[in-house]
């Protein structure tokens, strides 16, 4: 095997494994479709009959 080949074989392996691992790290950070649901739920409480709560009335922030 020459020098040239040798060197090719080794960029490409390092190349695939940092894209993987990129890969990996982004699918990790993101949500899935089919849970998204769940987490409007949990960030947007509902109360039993059906209306939003208002998170802003909580809020120090807006009292002058």
């Amino acid at each position: 095997m020459n020098r040239n080949r040798r060197i090719f074989i080794v960029v490409f392996i390092v190349f695939t494994t940092i894209v993987a691992l990129f890969a990996i790290d982004m699918a990790s950070r993101t949500t899935a479709p089919w849970n998204r649901r769940r987490e409007l739920e949990r960030a947007l409480p509902v109360q039993k009959d059906g209306t939003a709560v208002d998170t802003a009335a909580t809020d120090t922030l807006l009292i002058p």
